[in-house]
C-alpha cells in the first residue's frame, strides 16, 4: 500500500475517533459543572476538559480566558482549533475522500453524511439548548462510522491502518481523561460527594458505568475505577485493550510489508509490557506521573509510525 494511502486511512480513523472523544469529554463537563461548584474551584471542569482534550496550549495561545462558553466554542466549532469537533469531521472527510476507493460504500456514506449534516448544525450547535443534542449526535455518528468499518471493510491492510488510527487515538484519550481526573482518583481530592460524582461521570464518558457494576458488584472506589480503565482487558476502551489492538495491528502491518519491523513495534511492545503491572504499583508510583509517562509514550509511538510508514 502506498504510504499516502495508509496515511489518509490512519488519520481518517484518528480524527473520527477524536471527534467522538471530544464529544464524550464535553458531556462529562456539562454533567459535572453543576456539581463542582463555581468556576475556578479545585474541580474546574472546563479547564480539565481542555487538558483531557489536549487543547489547553492552543486555547491559551489564542488569548482566550477559561469560561464555559469559550471552552465549548473552542472544542466544538472553532476553526482555529485543529482538534475541534467541526475540524475533526472536516479533516476526516478530506482524508476519506482522498482514498475513496479504499472505503466501503457504508463507510463513505457515514463519513460524508456526517460532514454534510455538520455544516447544517454548525450555526446552532454550541447553543445552550442545542449542545446536549449535538454531542449525542456526534457520538452516534462516530459509532456509526466505526460500526460500518467493523462490519463492511475487508480485513486487509487498509482495515489495519484505519483500526490502528482508531485504537491509538482511543488509548491516548483514555489516558488523558484519567489524568484530568487524577485528583478524584488519588490523593486528598478523592473523597466526598463531588469526587464520587466525578468517578461516575468518568465511567459514563467511556460507556463503562454499567460495566463497572457488572464487573465488581460493589460501590465505586477510585482504585477500582482506575484499574478498570487501565488494566481490565474486558473493557474495549481500557489502556490495556487498546494497546493490545495497536500491537496486533502493527505486527500484521509488518507481516504485510515483508516482515519489516522497527521502532513502532518495539515501542508498542514496551507499552504493552508496562501494562502488566498491578493497580497497586500504578497508584504507588503516583497516578498522574504514571499516566503522563503513558501519554508521552503514546505520542512517541505515533511519531515512530509516521516516520517509518507514512512519511514516504
Amino acid at each position: 500500500m502506498l504510504s499516502r494511502t495508509a496515511d489518509s486511512l490512519f488519520w481518517m480513523g484518528r480524527y473520527v475517533e477524536r471527534a467522538g472523544n471530544i464529544a464524550r469529554g464535553m458531556q462529562v463537563a456539562l454533567r459535572m459543572a453543576g456539581v463542582s461548584g463555581t468556576l475556578g474551584s479545585m474541580h474546574d471542569e472546563w479547564r480539565n476538559l481542555l487538558v483531557s482534550a489536549g487543547a489547553e496550549h492552543g486555547f491559551r495561545a489564542a488569548g482566550k480566558a477559561v469560561s464555559p462558553d469559550a471552552v465549548v466554542a473552542w472544542l466544538a466549532l472553532d476553526p482555529d482549533n485543529h482538534s475541534s469537533i467541526a475540524n475533526c469531521i472536516e479533516v476526516a472527510r478530506r482524508n476519506g475522500r482522498a482514498v475513496r476507493t479504499a472505503l466501503t460504500v457504508d463507510m463513505w456514506e457515514a463519513l460524508n453524511d456526517t460532514w454534510r449534516e455538520m455544516r447544517v448544525r454548525a450555526a446552532s450547535a454550541s447553543g445552550e439548548d442545542m449542545l446536549p443534542g449535538f454531542l449525542d449526535w456526534v457520538r452516534a455518528r462516530t459509532l456509526l462510522f466505526n460500526g460500518a468499518a467493523a462490519d463492511t471493510m475487508m480485513r486487509n491492510e487498509g482495515w489495519l491502518w484505519v483500526h490502528l488510527g482508531v485504537m491509538l487515538e482511543r488509548a491516548d484519550n483514555t489516558a488523558r481523561l484519567l489524568d484530568a481526573k487524577h485528583h478524584a482518583l488519588a490523593g486528598p481530592g478523592s473523597e466526598g460527594a463531588v469526587a464520587y460524582a466525578e468517578w461516575q461521570a468518568l465511567l459514563r464518558s467511556v460507556s463503562a458505568l454499567r460495566a463497572f457494576q457488572w464487573m465488581y458488584h460493589q460501590r465505586l472506589e477510585p482504585r477500582l475505577v482506575a484499574e478498570m480503565l487501565i488494566l481490565r482487558e474486558e473493557l474495549p476502551r481500557s489502556l490495556v485493550a487498546c494497546h493490545a489492538r495497536v500491537q496486533s495491528a502493527l505486527e500484521r502491518i509488518a507481516e504485510s510489508t515483508g516482515g519489516r519491523r522497527g521502532e513502532p513495534q518495539k515501542i508498542a511492545a514496551e507499552i504493552s509490557d508496562g501494562l502488566t503491572v498491578g493497580i497497586e504499583m500504578v497508584m504507588a508510583q503516583g497516578l498522574h506521573d504514571w499516566l503522563t509517562a503513558r501519554i508521552d509514550r503514546n505520542i512517541e509511538l505515533g511519531n515512530a509510525i509516521q516516520r517509518m510508514y507514512l512519511s514516504g
